[in-house]
């Protein structure tokens, strides 16, 4: 049964006195400040994984030019990344900035998508590697590693909009709920869009499904402008 608006002023008049306690700690624990601290550190320390692999290749005198031409793969499998991470991030930023206090279970959700993207560097060495080799059955084994881990990253994000659905009295505004009730469309379409990748390099082509790894978070990029847009222009925040 749907709560009503009373219920909802119960709920977080009810939020609002957990805050507050005689020593402080539950005050620093539902603050939402040290979730977006912590997961802003880790962002930064994962982006500087995935720059580890960008190492200078080996080269006889005259064929510096080729050399790098020939590690391709690992620039995209980087940019593909690299912008994924991103993503996150100003996703990440937009979505708590409309975010009152945390609670266990929200707590656990961001740990979920950080997580995920922290999983990022490995498998974009993995498909740099397998793909600069040129053996076809390491190609496909890379790029379906790949799907997995940006369909685990994306199914995080589904958590994290589908508890903040849920709990208005988590959020700033009456009306975020709805929104991220909305925002699970997009998280199941990344996910869609991930193990379609797979499936494509898996039986068409693995560099299809790289230009694929590289376009979805394009996507994300775009539509983020549309999460960041409609949440700041919010009672103007």
């Amino acid at each position: 049964m749907e709560a009503t608006g009373t219920d909802r002023d119960r709920d977080r008049s009810k939020a609002t006195a957990e805050d507050r306690d005689v020593s402080g700690h539950a005050a620093r624990w539902a603050d939402p400040v040290r979730a977006i601290t912590f997961s802003d550190a880790v962002f930064a320390i994962i982006i500087t994984l995935l720059a580890l692999d960008l190492i200078p290749p080996e080269w006889e005198p005259g064929h510096l030019l080729r050399e790098l031409i020939g590690r391709w793969p690992t620039y995209v499998a980087y940019l593909a990344s690299y912008l994924v991470v991103g993503v996150v991030w100003t996703n990440h930023r937009a979505v708590f900035h409309h975010v009152r206090r945390m609670d266990w279970t929200l707590q656990w959700a961001n740990l979920g998508v950080v997580f995920g993207t922290g999983l990022l560097p490995f498998p974009t060495a993995v498909v740099a590697d397998a793909i600069g080799a040129g053996n076809p059955a390491d190609e496909r084994t890379a790029v379906a590693l790949y799907a997995v881990i940006g369909t685990l990253t994306t199914l995080s994000w589904l958590l994290l909009f589908h508890y903040l659905s849920g709990h208005p009295e988590l959020l700033k505004h009456d009306d975020d709920g709805p929104f991220f009730a909305s925002e699970r469309v997009r998280a199941v379409f990344g996910a869609a869009g991930y193990i379609g990748a797979g499936v494509l390099g898996a039986l068409v082509s693995p560099l299809l499904a790289l230009a694929i790894f590289v376009l979805l978070p394009i996507f994300y990029g775009l539509t983020s402008e549309r999460l960041a847009g409609v949440l700041g222009s919010k009672r103007g925040t």
